[in-house]
């Protein structure tokens, strides 16, 4: 007997109660880059049943495997960054108040008046910055430096505080109507979705799935990853920014990164660190056309996934990156569709179904 949960890899897994709620538990989660600790946890509790190997590495990256039953077995690999984008506590002044850093991409405008949970005990904060009141005109006309904000915890809880902490936004996920608000869903819904396919892996392939760190800093977890995995082939899945809402100004033609809310998950074409694959992008949307599945593609643009550091591991890892698209990304809060992510499921599940030795025989397309 086995003491696996054992999974079938013929039923369409579903986005339901249980998997909002690991989702929810994985966003309220603190995992600053390079201190993922808390959602490591949570996927290797999660994983432990369902995957035939599980490996935590010495840069903190979970690697969980499921092996196929088939002869000639395609090893493909899945990554999701396990971190999130934040603050770093560096000095400590009177009355509990500290001076910090951005970890990972934060635009610095958006950081005044926000509150945030400090360390590993999650202890209140506010980002502080001088009030408008005693601000002068020239103050005002412009942004307020990182500089010049402090996370103020004040005296009692502040003393539990030390260089070197992290600190993160301390938006709650919620539920609203079709949409899911909450941080951290850049990358917090790969996570969850590579735990649901690991459940549901088809035979023929051997489902190699890396939870790395560090990915908001330099994709430094994916190399490693990818080094010690070795697939034939890799998805990175991730979230990308959605710029779907009115233009900002006359000048503006909303067609950046081109990816919307309510059209389905998202296959790169290029981004900055990555040209995928074509033959992987093709069997990608030949695989939405056949099975109705809505998509779209992402422009080419800014930003990148850990497929940016897999592509380029060993002697070459044919990569693709797959998203589900998020609006106003690395903030305090992210607005998302939950069909989005149930069709980013649907279309992985069914794609893997899908591989065969024969997808990369012959010259790379592109």
């Amino acid at each position: 007997m086995t003491n696996k949960l054992e999974m079938s890899a013929g039923k369409l897994p579903e986005i339901g109660a249980s998997q909002i709620a690991l989702l929810e538990k994985l966003c309220n989660a603190t995992a600053v880059s390079g201190d993922e600790h808390e959602v490591r946890q949570i996927v290797l509790e999660a994983v432990k049943l369902i995957a035939d190997e599980v490996k935590v590495d010495a840069l903190g990256n979970v690697l969980a495997t499921k092996f196929g039953r088939s002869d000639k077995r395609v090893r493909v690999m899945l990554a999701a960054h396990m971190d999130e984008i934040g603050l770093m506590v560096v000095k400590k002044h009177e009355d509990g108040v500290f001076e910090f850093v951005r970890v990972g991409g934060i635009d610095e405008r958006q950081l005044p008046g926000k509150p945030v949970l400090v360390g590993r005990e999650h202890l209140p904060g506010v980002i502080g910055a001088k009030p408008i009141h005693l601000t002068t005109a020239a103050e005002r006309k412009n942004k307020i430096d990182e500089s010049a904000m402090r996370i103020d915890l004040g005296p009692e809880i502040g003393e539990k505080v030390k260089p070197g902490d992290r600190a993160t936004f301390a938006t709650r996920f919620e539920l609203l109507g079709p949409s899911i608000r909450a941080k951290a869903l850049d990358d917090r819904f790969g996570v969850a979705t590579l735990i649901e396919l690991l459940k549901h892996a088809p035979d023929q392939i051997d489902l190699l799935a890396a939870f790395t760190v560090q990915e908001e800093v330099g994709l430094r977890g994916a190399r490693v990853a990818a080094y010690a995995l070795d697939p034939d082939m890799a998805i990175a899945v991730d979230a990308t920014p959605a710029y779907d809402l009115p233009p900002w100004d006359d000048e503006d033609e909303n067609d950046r990164y081109n990816t919307r809310l309510d059209a389905g998950p998202a296959i790169y074409v290029m981004d900055f660190g990555t040209i995928p694959d074509r033959r992987l992008v093709n069997w990608l949307v030949e695989t939405a056309t056949q099975d109705e599945i809505p998509y779209q593609l992402r422009q080419p643009g800014g930003g990148g996934t850990d497929a940016g550091a897999i592509h380029k591991v060993r002697s070459g890892i044919p990569s693709v990156s797959v998203s589900v698209p998020v609006r106003y990304a690395h903030t305090a809060a992210s607005i998302a569709r939950l069909d989005d992510w149930a069709n980013t499921l649907r279309l992985l599940h069914a794609a893997l179904g899908r591989v065969t030795p024969n997808l990369l025989v012959g010259e790379r397309r592109g």
